[in-house]
C-alpha cells in the first residue's frame, strides 16, 4: 500500500513539472519577467531574466567633498562626574542649643559668613568668672613682688633672713603660675565661645538644614543627626573621569610642558573651560584606566556636584592633519574604507586607517591625501568601479575652536 502511494505522488509531480515546462513562457510573462528565450530589439536572445520595465543602471548621483589638510586638536574624550573640591559637613563642637539660624537652605555663602548661633550664656558667665580670677591673681602677684623686694632689702642690710627671702620668692612664683593657669583657662573658654558661632569654612552652596532654632545639640550625636548642614564648594569645581592607560604617556608629556586644557561639555553647544589638576598615582588593573581630575571654572554654576558630563582633554594640536567628514567613512569586513572619485566619475573603494573621530570629523592616519574627492552621501548604491555623477557638498559651518 505504501509503494502505491509513493508511485502516485511521483506521477503527480512529473505531470506538474511537465506542464510548467511547456507553459514556462506564459508563466514568466505573468510574473513580470522577460522569457529566457525571448529576443531583444537587436534580435539577440537574453541570457537572464530581469524585471519588466526596470531601466538599465546608470551613473549613481553622489555628494562629494575634498580631502583637506589642516590643524586639528588632539582630543581625548571621557565621561566624567562633577565633584566639589571641598564638601564640608558642619557639626557643633560643644553641647549647646541653636539660638539662631542665619542662612536659608540652598543659599550661596561666602567664607566666614555667620551661619548658626548657639547658646553662649553659660560660657560667657564662666569667662567673666575667670577674668575676675585673673585680676585677683594680678593683684596678688604685685603684692608678692613687693614682699620679695622688701625681703631682699632687709637681707642686704642684715635685718632679714634668707628663709624669709626664699619664702617670698616662692610665693611670688606660685602666684605667677596661678595667673598663667587662669590665662590658659580664659583662652579655653574663649575658644568654646567661638564654637557657638558656626561660620562658613569655605565659599559654596549650602544644602538642607534639618536642625532649626531651639534644637539641642550633643557632641556625641552620630554623623546623621549631628550634621547641621553641608557646604559644597562649586566655583571652581572638579570633574573626575577615567582615561585609558594608552594615553597616559601623552598626557603626562603634555602636562610637563604646561597646563593641559580640559573642556566640560554641559551640552553639545556649551563648554566650560578648565585645566588638568590631578592624575592618580596608579592605574586600575581591573579596568586599565587611570583616574584624573580637571579644575573647571564654574562661576555660572553650570556644573552641579554629582552631575555626569563629557570631558574633552586637549593634548595639543596636530598640524596638517588629513581629515574628512565622519559620514564619509564606511565600515566593512576588512575595516574602515571610503569611496574615492577617480577620473571625475568613477568610484573606487579605498581602505583607510582612522586616528580619531571628533566634532563630526575623522582624522585619517593613512589611505588618503589632500586634494582627493570622497563621497559623503549616496554610498548605499555604490560598488567599486561604479560610474557616478558627483555634486560638491556645501561648505560646512565653522566649528568654534576648543580650549
Amino acid at each position: 500500500m505504501r509503494m502505491v502511494r509513493v508511485a502516485v505522488l511521483a506521477s503527480v509531480a512529473v505531470v506538474v513539472c511537465g506542464t510548467a515546462f511547456v507553459f514556462r513562457d506564459d508563466i514568466a510573462r505573468k510574473l513580470g519577467f522577460t522569457p529566457a528565450n525571448a529576443a531583444d530589439s537587436t534580435g539577440a536572445a537574453t541570457t537572464q531574466p530581469r524585471r519588466a520595465g526596470r531601466p538599465a543602471a546608470g551613473p549613481v548621483p553622489v555628494v562629494v567633498t575634498t580631502v583637506t589638510a589642516k590643524s586639528m586638536p588632539i582630543i581625548v574624550e571621557a565621561v566624567g562626574t562633577v565633584q566639589s573640591i571641598a564638601s564640608v559637613p558642619l557639626k557643633s563642637r560643644i553641647d549647646s542649643q541653636i539660638m539662631k539660624v542665619n542662612v536659608e537652605e540652598g543659599a550661596l555663602v561666602k567664607e566666614g559668613d555667620l551661619l548658626f548661633e548657639l547658646d553662649a550664656r553659660t560660657l560667657r558667665a564662666q569667662l567673666a568668672q575667670i577674668e575676675a580670677q585673673i585680676r585677683k591673681d594680678q593683684a596678688q602677684l604685685q603684692q608678692a613682688k613687693r614682699d620679695s623686694s622688701r625681703a631682699d632689702d632687709l637681707l642686704g642690710k642684715g635685718a632679714g633672713t634668707v628663709v624669709t627671702r626664699d619664702t617670698n620668692v616662692t610665693a611670688q612664683k606660685a602666684v605667677e603660675a596661678q595667673l598663667e593657669s587662669d590665662e590658659a583657662m580664659r583662652q579655653n573658654i574663649l575658644a568654646q565661645i567661638s564654637y557657638t558661632e558656626i561660620r562658613a569654612p569655605v565659599s559654596g552652596r549650602i544644602g538642607s538644614i534639618p536642625n532649626k532654632a531651639g534644637t539641642t545639640l550633643r557632641v556625641s550625636d552620630n554623623a546623621v543627626t549631628g550634621v547641621l548642614a553641608t557646604i559644597n564648594q562649586v566655583d571652581p569645581i572638579f570633574v573626575t573621569f577615567a582615561l585609558p592607560q594608552v594615553v597616559l604617556p601623552d598626557l603626562r608629556a603634555a602636562m610637563a610642558k604646561g597646563d593641559v586644557k580640559v573642556n566640560a561639555m554641559v551640552d553639545e553647544n556649551t563648554r566650560q573651560p578648565g585645566a588638568m589638576a590631578f592624575i592618580e598615582n596608579s592605574v586600575d588593573p581591573n579596568t586599565g584606566t587611570v583616574t584624573a581630575k580637571a579644575r573647571i571654572g564654574n562661576a555660572n554654576e553650570g556644573l552641579w556636584p554629582g552631575q555626569f558630563v563629557k570631558a574633552e582633554v586637549i593634548l595639543g594640536m596636530e598640524a596638517e592633519a588629513i581629515s574628512v567628514p565622519a559620514p564619509a567613512v564606511q565600515l566593512g569586513t576588512q575595516g574602515p574604507y571610503v569611496f574615492v572619485i577617480k577620473d571625475g566619475n568613477v568610484a573606487e573603494v579605498r581602505p583607510i586607517q582612522i586616528k580619531r573621530t571628533q566634532a563630526g570629523e575623522s582624522v585619517i592616519g593613512s589611505g588618503l591625501k589632500a586634494g582627493e574627492s570622497v563621497v559623503i552621501d549616496g554610498q548605499l548604491r555604490l560598488v567599486n568601479g561604479a560610474p557616478v555623477t558627483a555634486k560638491q557638498a556645501e561648505p560646512a559651518k565653522t566649528i568654534p575652536p576648543r580650549g
